[in-house]
């Protein structure tokens, strides 16, 4: 059926990025399989990661369905467009229906992306890993791959405002080979071998990383044990702690 909402869509966004001049460093692309079903597995680092993670698609000519907060398909912009893109929600309080949905797409040869931690990392260091990720490679028989993005924080994160301004900010998004989940396996060793990779992608993308914190004129986005001021993984927790 032909995707009359999700390639505008991704239009929309190319068009954006231009008008902001973003400069998108892509490797490892060629990793995502040209067919059949993958689970897509990044970290998560900004409001936009979805829009990126999905980018790294683009050349192997696939689109993402991601995994996303059931109140995303309710507000009334986005819920249509999300529904439309067949994005899946998901119910924290009744899980089992986005993994059924997850699953049905996968085994239906769909790439399906997934952000393991769950919500955005205020520290900009990965958070522990949900194996749900893990879980559906196994039983839908499919791959899992590997993506870490580096820059996105800069543009739209939370507790920080919109960078909307055209401020050439790069982001660089890294793609790594496939890690297997076979069926025999627990999916907690899949769980912690994905962990890994995503973390040597993240190390590799901040390497590559054109822009240095004295060079931005802050250090908000570079996490503290990199010699940023973001706070740290501790700090975070102690912060989540005192809000609720």
């Amino acid at each position: 059926m032909a995707e009359l909402v999700y390639r505008p869509v991704i239009g929309a966004a190319l068009t954006m990025f231009k008008a902001l001049d973003l400069k998108i460093d892509t490797q490892g692309s060629e990793h995502i399989p040209r067919q059949g079903g993958a689970v897509l597995v990044s970290n998560h680092i900004s409001y936009l990661d979805f829009i990126f993670t999905g980018l790294a698609a683009l050349p192997q000519k696939r689109l993402v369905r991601f995994m996303a907060k059931e109140s995303v398909f309710r507000h009334k912009v986005s819920g249509p467009l999300m529904r439309a893109m067949k994005h899946i929600p998901v119910d924290r309080a009744q899980g089992e229906h986005a993994y059924a949905h997850a699953l049905k797409a996968l085994r239906s040869g769909e790439i399906v992306g997934v952000f393991p931690e769950a919500t955005i990392s205020q520290s900009f260091t990965l958070k522990t890993f949900k194996s749900g990720a893990a879980r559906l490679a196994q039983e839908a028989g499919v791959p899992l791959i590997p993506v870490a993005l580096w820059g996105t924080q800069r543009i739209w994160t939370k507790g920080r405002p919109r960078n909307f301004r055209r401020s050439h900010i790069p982001v660089t998004i890294r793609v790594g080979e496939p890690v297997e989940a076979p069926a025999d396996q627990y999916a907690g060793a899949i769980t912690r071998r994905l962990r890994e990779r995503v973390q040597e992608l993240l190390e590799a993308a901040q390497r590559a990383y054109p822009v240095r914190p004295k060079d931005a004129g802050d250090t908000w986005w570079v996490p503290a044990h990199l010699g940023g001021t973001a706070p740290t993984p501790d700090e975070v927790k102690a912060m989540e702690k005192g809000s609720s």
